[in-house]
């Protein structure tokens, strides 16, 4: 079922000329997805603690070549907020990437590329695991495999990606204290990459603020990593026990001053779980699609336009 969206007012300041909807995707679930260009489609998915917003610098020119359809992962941003439980299932990746299959699947599209960061590409990484038919091309920005990520953890690691470890704990703990201030969050978030806050454009951290700001975002937020901590890795090990690699092709870009570049090998672990895989770091940091658009499109777009049978 799909429903006019309520975030008709931050489409048209982003995204011009794209349709917004509210996509309903299980009984009390709605996935916010906003629609624009022509051409083959390609499902782009947003990270933490951000929205779809994230590309709104890349979003016009990837609109000459592709009928892109982007939305706000569950538990974050327009989308629903539903309470998670003790197994966290209804934030597993699996079930978040069902989530944005049926978003698709209701546009009319059975088969599409995907790009997408941080979480969203862990989300996108579970889709093309489960649902191989459907993903022609995969562009993965700024992470390596979680189950890699977890079982290579160091002590630089956790001391750069704190809240991998924060947003885990028991609730309502971590809830409570990102909304006593969801506008700190997001700022000392996200201003603490190498970076700073000079890449985003101060509408886009109001939007992001706004979001996180929404009663639900903060435990959607937490239930997300709590999954990945949990039942995410149930999932990836079995894929692992089995030796399940991933068949279509695809490309993993990182920012080269950030923390995946400087804790991992991001080729080096895609390569032990996909069969056809390339990739490099940029010369930015971990938020590629507003901090290097026009690096990520040299990269990403000739890779998205082959045509894959």
């Amino acid at each position: 079922m799909i429903n006019p969206s309520q975030g008709n007012h931050v489409t048209t300041q982003f995204f011009p000329g794209f349709r917004t909807s509210l996509v309903e995707v299980a009984p009390g679930v709605q996935i916010n997805t906003a629609v624009g260009g022509n051409g083959p489609p390609l499902l782009l998915l947003h990270g933490h603690p951000q929205t779809h917003v994230i590309w709104h610098k890349v979003a016009a020119a990837l609109c000459d070549r592709f009928t892109v359809v982007t939305c706000d992962l569950r538990g974050y941003g327009d989308s629903s907020k539903p309470r998670g439980d003790a197994s966290h299932a209804s934030y597993s990746k699996r079930t978040m990437a069902t989530d944005v299959l049926k978003v698709m699947q209701s546009l009319g599209f059975a088969r599409f590329r995907v790009m997408a960061h941080d979480r969203g590409a862990r989300v996108a990484h579970r889709l093309a695991a489960d649902h191989p038919e459907a993903v022609q091309r995969l562009v993965l920005l700024d992470i390596a495999p979680t189950l890699a990520m977890y079982e290579k953890t160091t002590e630089a690691f956790a001391r750069a990606y704190w809240h991998w470890f924060f947003l885990i704990q028991p609730a309502p703990m971590p809830e409570r204290l990102i909304e006593a201030d969801p506008a700190a969050y997001i700022t000392d978030v996200m201003g603490s990459r190498s970076a700073g806050l000079a890449p985003f454009d101060p509408r886009a951290l109001k939007e992001y603020q706004r979001c996180l700001a929404l009663p639900g975002a903060a435990h959607g937020l937490c239930e997300d990593y709590r999954a990945s901590a949990s039942i995410d890795l149930e999932h990836d090990r079995i894929d692992l026990e089995r030796g399940y690699r991933l068949p279509m092709p695809l490309l993993v870009l990182w920012g080269g001053q950030g923390v995946v570049q400087r804790c991992f090998e991001p080729l080096r672990e895609w390569r032990q779980v996909a069969g056809d895989v390339s990739g490099e770091a940029l010369a930015c940091g971990h938020y590629i699609p507003e901090e290097a658009p026009e690096l990520l499109l040299a990269r990403a777009l000739p890779f998205l336009a082959v045509e894959t049978p």
